[in-house]
């Protein structure tokens, strides 16, 4: 097999790197082609446009920043004549709306299409750790587990086209309201004077800990959030795109709104390419800025 790779930024990287160490010959395309670089020396075939792409394999993995992006590169009209009989594999966070109007226009091209939106970060892109949730057919599902088992060993089947979408946003809507929780109490008892060894030691033993503030703790207290895992300005997408896709299921969205002005904030403060731990300065940092 041959798989294409469309999207070579900070997840798709190394996931197309998993694929050359298991010796799937790999044909990639990023938008900007320094990008490739790592995959070519790797052993990657690199082209220019993604129809070349998609024309030279059989199975095409998308890892873009958004559906615009994917209709750009997928569904242009000279990439969207090269569909036939291909399979398309999307593993970016998109909308659950959004995944299902790109499968009919797949399969409208002659191509197949599944979604297999994917948990985790660049660590566990590595290491094949990733959670990877799968909205497809069973059939197809069952026809392309050993190549999505190159991510994370027990792929999930979540339903049809859609659910695995929806299923990443309700995630990626936990980790901006986590995160800016824990950022608000971190904040809080700081300035109480609390010593915060003795605060992180009763989260750990309480029913409230979660991993992911230990992992945030260092960035947030050493103000370092360079080289991010997962940047600022990619939490904020998808929390609107979970806003979006929410507003016609009658939810009271009005905790995950405020969320969303702390995260333009943090846009606004610089912080769109530095790792989604900025949050604890737009909340600590908060009175010096509105008074600007």
């Amino acid at each position: 097999m041959k798989v294409a790779f469309l999207g070579t930024g900070l997840m798709g990287l190394p996931m197309a790197q998993r694929l050359l160490a298991a010796n799937i010959e790999v044909v990639a395309y990023n938008r900007t082609p320094e990008k490739l670089a790592p995959l070519q020396a790797a052993g990657a075939e690199v082209v220019t446009h993604p129809r070349h792409a998609i024309r030279a394999a059989e199975c095409i993995i998308m890892m873009l920043t958004n559906a615009a992006a994917i209709y750009h590169v997928l569904l242009s009209d000279t990439s969207w004549r090269t569909l036939e009989g291909r399979t398309i594999i999307q593993m970016g966070t998109i909308t659950p709306t959004e995944s299902q109007d790109i499968r009919d226009a797949v399969v409208g091209g002659g191509g197949e299409y599944i979604e297999a939106p994917v948990l985790g970060s660049i660590p566990e892109a590595k290491t094949g750790k990733l959670i990877v949730m799968v909205g497809a057919k069973p059939e197809q599902y069952q026809r392309h587990l050993e190549l999505l088992q190159n991510f994370g060993s027990e792929p999930l089947l979540v339903g049809s086209v859609g659910t695995a979408a929806a299923l990443k946003l309700a995630l990626n809507q936990l980790i901006a309201s986590l995160t800016t929780s824990f950022a608000l109490s971190l904040a809080f008892i700081q300035r109480q004077g609390v010593d915060i060894d003795l605060f992180m030691q009763v989260l750990r033993d309480s029913s409230l800990y979660a991993p992911t503030f230990d992992k945030k703790l260092q960035r947030m207290m050493g103000g370092n959030y360079t080289n991010p895992n997962f940047p600022t300005k990619h939490l904020l997408k998808d929390t609107d795109l979970f806003i979006t896709e929410a507003k016609s299921l009658g939810l009271d969205l009005s905790s995950i709104e405020a969320i969303r002005q702390i995260l333009h904030t943090a846009m606004k403060m610089s912080f769109g390419n530095d790792d989604y731990s900025s949050l604890f300065s737009v909340i600590n940092d908060w009175g010096d800025w509105s008074g600007e």
